[in-house]
């Protein structure tokens, strides 16, 4: 069975809180850009974490057949965006996340509810 583009989000999800990021968020942008449908929000509070959240979402989404198409900010740790296509990931420090807050430039995208396990 191939996943939609929605359980992949959440499965992205999952991963970001299996490695204990917080503040995890899932959207629908698909009515907003023609960039990504969904996109994935969290934070990590170091840049060992943030490389270890990045690394399990690779790692789970390959489980599923979803290869990553390309990776940005993975040498600085503060702010890493993970490309799946239809699925765009950010890993980020909260002071980057504070400070770029997508949440607020995406403000009218539907919000999935990720519950934690």
């Amino acid at each position: 069975m191939n996943p939609n583009v929605e359980q992949i989000a959440r499965r992205a999800a999952t991963a970001c809180l299996d490695k204990k990021a917080t503040d995890v968020v899932v959207m629908n942008v698909q009515e907003l850009t023609p960039v990504a449908d969904y996109f994935v929000i969290c934070s990590a509070s170091s840049r060992p974490q943030v490389e270890a959240v990045a690394k399990a979402v690779r790692d789970d989404l390959a489980e599923l057949g979803v290869n990553c198409r390309g990776v940005e900010g993975l040498d600085e740790g503060r702010w890493v965006l993970l490309d799946f296509g239809d699925v765009v990931v950010h890993v980020f420090r909260p002071e980057e996340r504070e400070f770029y807050h997508l949440e607020r430039l995406w403000g009218d995208a539907e919000w999935i509810p990720i519950e934690a396990n």
